[in-house]
């Protein structure tokens, strides 16, 4: 999946075996146990501020029409710490014991308790009793949440993430999200004009503003016009007014520190889940092994005339033959110039010309962790001259990228390689006059992390060992660029989930064909589907 220039602040700071399905109906044997979580949960306590307390909310349900939502997905960092995967809950975390409706506890995690009525609808839920004797934490009901006491003005800090904000009050739940939130609120005293981005940039300020101002302030001013209000902030005005590293460094000394603290938790979160653990590695492991044969088999099943729908279609049932419950993100399945928009998820054109080529920017989700690969086909099994020309360049440039991920390198390293070989390409094919326009045909990043989130958290710091990225390059050639028309409508992408070792860096996606001479030969075998034929609907 195409991965933006703007990633983060913190840019500018710094399958060899096919995944089996698996038989039965119980739970899949890789499947993250109590104790992973548990062990997140400490490491994540180890780096909390004394006498501070982590708040986390699970994510909200989406409606998606009328009385129907869309199938809930629960928030990452929330499942990364607890295992917990329904709605309405929160976990409390604390840096020190704390005592607590008479007890000593470092950890309260508040759940649906069970109900009869709302199960036979939508299924059995885990219930009290049930999560903490499978998830190991101890757990409360969530409608005990607004009773529940804790002191806090005995806590120096209160760490969140941004709170969500488009959460619907279901008026006949006394624990929705919604009633959580402002329960929450009202216990820590949540100031009305409270902005977890002020708060963000003061973090920000606090820790980056000496050695890294121009990026800080590149990221203040970018925020202040995204939430005009920020242009107020007397704080912040005075870090952006100071003009030498003294007045810089009194401005640092002078940003507020609030107890309540939307900044440090993301950043703690962001550097644990940059680097996996090995049980999340073999799961990103099956996940790209997923996405690499769903491009395997629509290569041999592609054919001119084929829907943008039914290539959609075939590579979402391999992922869920092999028991992904869910793509890691929309499906990105573009022909021709469709393509050419990096983020086309439609799926609109109904029959593909042999002429074009096609754009499959594809992954699995498996047990929450997500592939993300992408391959570009042509339609009819054999590449044109020009389309032959920028799919070798787009592999030379990703081969480039591929030789930077080495623990140490600079997260950009992998872009600043492959931007490099597409700019002396485009020169040399006359698509391109001068070096600084091959952002107009190549207008993304290389890379980003993989894990829970298709963009994964991290620090965008120097690589380190068992990190996984992807290694996207790409040129984009839209109809009505300014170049021969002969490259109008040819897009290509080709994108691999590496993993960094101390070793190297190993392709976790290799199995699905890269090369020219590769794909053609997988496109020239025979498919599975070749003789899947459906009845004419009238």
């Amino acid at each position: 999946m195409a991965a933006f220039r703007l990633c983060a602040l913190l840019c500018w700071l710094s399958i060899t075996a096919v995944a089996q399905p698996h038989a039965g109906s119980g739970k899949p044997s890789d499947t993250l146990d109590k104790e992973f979580h548990r062990q997140r949960r400490e490491v994540l306590r180890q780096q909390l501020p004394p006498r501070s307390v982590a708040v986390l909310f699970a994510s909200p349900v989406r409606n998606r029409a009328n009385d129907v939502d869309y199938y809930y997905h629960p928030d990452p960092d929330f499942y990364y710490l607890t295992g917990y995967k329904e709605p309405n809950a929160v976990l409390l975390l604390f840096q020190s014991p704390q005592s607590v409706n008479g007890k000593q506890v470092q950890e309260v995690l508040f759940v649906q308790p069970n109900d009869e009525m709302h199960e036979l609808w939508n299924g059995k839920r885990q219930g009290v009793e049930g999560a903490a004797k499978e998830l190991g934490i101890a757990t409360l009901a969530n409608t005990d949440f607004d009773s529940f006491k804790f002191d806090t003005a005995n806590l120096q800090q209160i760490l969140i993430k941004s709170l969500p904000h488009d959460v619907r009050d279901d008026a006949a739940d006394e624990a929705d999200l919604y009633s959580l939130l402002g329960q929450f609120k009202s216990k820590v005293k949540y100031p009305a004009n409270f902005s977890a981005t002020r708060s963000m940039l003061y973090g920000i300020v606090r820790e980056h503003g000496l050695a890294q101002s121009e990026g800080v302030v590149a990221y203040i001013q970018e925020a202040m016009q995204q939430e005009p209000n920020l242009e107020a902030d007397q704080a912040l005005q005075g870090y952006l007014q100071a003009k030498d590293m003294r007045a810089r460094t009194k401005a640092v000394a002078a940003t507020p520190k609030q107890k309540l603290d939307a900044f440090t938790l993301d950043q703690v979160l962001d550097a644990m889940r940059e680097v996996k653990t090995e049980a999340e590695i073999n799961l990103l492991r099956k996940a790209t092994s997923m996405s690499a044969v769903g491009q395997i088999e629509v290569m041999k099943a592609m054919k001119p005339g084929m829907s943008e729908m039914e290539i959609q279609g075939i590579h979402e049932f391999v992922f869920k033959k092999y028991g992904a419950q869910h793509v890691g993100y929309p499906s990105i399945v573009g022909a021709g110039n469709n393509g050419c928009v990096l983020h086309y998820i439609s799926s609109s054109k109904p029959a593909i010309p042999g002429s074009e080529l096609v754009l499959m920017d594809v992954g699995a989700e498996y047990l929450g962790y997500t592939a993300d690969v992408t391959r570009t086909i042509p339609a009819n099994g054999k590449f044109s001259k020009e389309q032959r020309a920028i799919y070798e360049l787009v592999l030379k440039a990703q081969e480039a990228g591929f030789q930077q991920c080495k623990v140490g390198n600079a997260f950009n390293a992998p872009h600043q390689a492959a931007e490099a070989v597409i700019a002396d390409g485009l020169l040399k094919l006359g698509i391109i006059k001068k070096r600084e326009e091959v952002q107009r045909y190549f207008p993304h990043g290389t890379s980003h992390y993989l894990g829970l989130d298709v963009h994964d958290r991290g620090s965008y710091g120097p690589f380190q060992a068992n990190t996984v990225i992807t290694v996207e390059p790409g040129i984009y050639i839209p109809e009505g660029s300014p170049c021969d028309k002969k490259w109008w409508g040819i897009g290509v992408r080709i994108e691999d989930d590496i993993l960094i070792t101390d070793k190297g860096w190993e392709n976790l996606s290799k199995q699905a064909p890269r090369t020219i001479e590769e794909i053609e030969k997988t496109m020239a075998q025979p498919s599975a589907l070749d003789g899947f034929k459906l009845p004419t609907l009238d």
